[in-house]
């Protein structure tokens, strides 16, 4: 097939992209029967838990405050449970690299000296088709060492000879996002059960031959039934399959508020799939902008790099996930270390790496057992400092966290949080919102700005703080009320100054922008207004092209 509005099917899964190059090695008929599988048995109750999301959402900004649940406290107060043990390869995850599946970043990755490599189809991914696909091809060609990448520079990238690689922990989709190019019946595939089933189709016999296993790191749930849909997914695949059961393994990342009312809980559904918990920050942080946006001044926050790991709140979240971890046998991962280097100043190398250094430290003397780095540059850093408290030990399961005290007002205590709100920070707040979904909308969910590096989940702390400033009337350290009006002032004069290229999306990501941080409805997630807006351009450029050719 060659136009894009030729739509074909193969067992039962209409697919309705423009074929790239390689494709037919991924969208077998036998993997696409597969997935269709996995769809069609949770279909209906995945629908349910996105419904059930939204009436949660609505209960608690109509004043319901989260707390621990009544009826899972036999769950939590019976000690003879425990997750799996660790699988191959996750014994030791000290230091994690996370990125997204392109060629480039994956030889990166697994050439940084990192345990685990996070390979991410989800925040620092934009699911073009493109970029679904040739991520599933990138992953099969590095468990075959077959990878290599060439720039129109002319720089080569190789894996490096090595005798163990990083173990590759992959991030599908979450389950709000769907997949609009694969279709059943008419409707569209769940992202993340392509993302997962694919993977695991084509790659779980040659992982388990390698001597390790299909691994994954599960984002955004929100409460421990959608935890039970991906461990019944996990069940269903593995018989498909004829994969013994218990051998995927699954890292959740706490990286909603309501998920940190149900720690132990989580771990329970998955308890013979799970290896973890990881405590995501930034995401975590939308999340509560997001279910508490319209509760006035308890739940507003301070500018987003005053909100650190040390705030009460955060600290709370943090401890109280090592402590069910540990008293599951579950490892606690923690969070990003975002700092790009830049290797032309020393100077602000030296100062971005002693941040990232008491981060770490503060981490490894919590009890994490490892924890995240963007860039390869940081992974000696976070090694380091890990290797001083772990010593010649692989994890720190041993640490119970008997002294952490499980409180449920603790994890929403947002009033005790210190900081401001400043003119500063809205502005690096539109600045950040526009440049991300400039990036995003050109196929690269992951950029570098201010030396930081940026993806969906900070993207959405922008442009939610913004919202949720104006709406409550916040007041900057200077005594200027946030309105809507000033707020687009400024978004004028930081649009202004954007560095325009040629083939820029500037002007489509200042309507998405202004779309998800200005309007009276508060969009749950940016990335889904804009995957309506790049599938529609995409399929009228492909249209216009066409109409050229004939």
């Amino acid at each position: 097939m060659n136009s894009f509005t030729d739509n074909y099917t193969i067992n039962g899964i209409t697919l309705t992209a423009q074929p790239i190059a390689r494709q037919g090695e991924v969208l077998t008929p036998d993997a696409l029967e597969f997935v269709g599988r996995l769809h069609r048995a949770t279909v209906a109750r995945r629908q349910e838990l996105m419904e059930a999301r939204h009436a949660r959402r609505a209960r608690i900004s109509q004043g319901e405050d989260p707390r621990f649940l009544k009826e899972t406290e036999a769950i939590r107060n019976d000690p003879s449970w425990r997750v799996a043990p660790p699988a191959p390869g996750l014994e030791d995850r000290r230091v994690e690299i996370t990125g997204p599946v392109d060629r480039k970043m994956t030889i990166n990755a697994l050439n940084s000296g990192a345990k685990v490599w996070l390979a991410d189809m989800e925040d620092s991914s934009t699911p073009t088709w493109r970029n679904v696909v040739q991520g599933q091809l990138n992953l099969t060609d590095a468990l075959e060492r077959r990878i290599d990448f060439t720039t129109d520079e002319g720089k080569e990238y190789k894996l490096r000879p090595a005798e163990e690689l990083p173990t590759i922990v992959v991030r599908p989709r979450g389950w709000h996002l769907p997949e609009k190019h694969m279709l059943i019946d008419g409707k569209p595939i769940a992202g993340g059960i392509v993302d997962f089933g694919l993977f695991f189709f084509h790659n779980a016999r040659r992982l388990l031959a390698q001597g390790k296993g299909p691994y994954f790191y599960l984002p955004k749930i929100e409460n421990r039934l959608e935890a039970r849909l991906w461990n019944d997914i996990f069940v269903l695949a593995q018989d498909l399959l004829g994969i013994p059961p218990g051998t995927i393994r699954a890292t959740v990342l706490i990286e909603t508020i309501t998920a940190a009312f149900e720690m132990e809980e989580i771990l329970y559904e998955l308890r013979d799939h799970a290896s973890g918990l990881n405590a995501g920050r930034w995401d975590y942080i939308f999340s509560l902008i997001k279910n508490f946006r319209t509760r006035g001044p308890r739940f507003v926050l301070p500018d987003r790099g005053q909100v650190t790991m040390t705030q009460p709140f955060m600290r709370s979240y943090t401890e109280q996930l090592v402590r069910a971890c540990h008293k599951r046998g579950a490892m606690a991962i923690g969070g990003m270390a975002a700092a790009v280097p830049n290797r032309k100043d020393p100077e602000a190398n030296a100062i971005a790496f002693e941040k990232v250094r008491a981060d770490k430290t503060r981490e490894a003397n919590d009890g994490f057992d490892g924890s995240w780095v963007a860039h390869p540059d940081l992974v000696p850093v976070a090694r380091e400092v890990f290797d001083s408290v772990l010593g010649d030990k692989p994890n720190q399961l041993d640490r119970t966290r008997e002294d952490v005290t499980p409180d449920d007002r603790a994890l929403i205590d947002v009033a005790s949080t210190m900081g401001t709100i400043t003119e500063g920070g809205i502005r690096n707040n539109i600045e950040v919102g526009i440049r991300y979904i400039e990036s995003w909308l050109r196929g690269n969910g992951a950029v570098a700005i201010h030396n930081l590096m940026e993806d969906a989940a900070t993207a959405e702390i922008s442009r939610s703080q913004l919202w949720q400033w104006i709406r409550a009337h916040a007041i900057t350290d200077h005594g200027e009320i946030i309105t809507r009006e000033w707020v687009q002032e400024m978004l004028e004069q930081e649009f202004s100054r954007l560095e325009r290229f040629d083939g820029d999306r500037f002007t489509d990501a200042r309507a998405i922008f202004e779309e998800v941080a200005l309007a009276e409805d508060f969009p749950t997630f940016l990335t889904i207004p804009a995957y309506a807006r790049f599938l529609t351009e995409a399929r009228e450029k492909a249209t216009a092209e066409e109409l050229v050719a004939a």
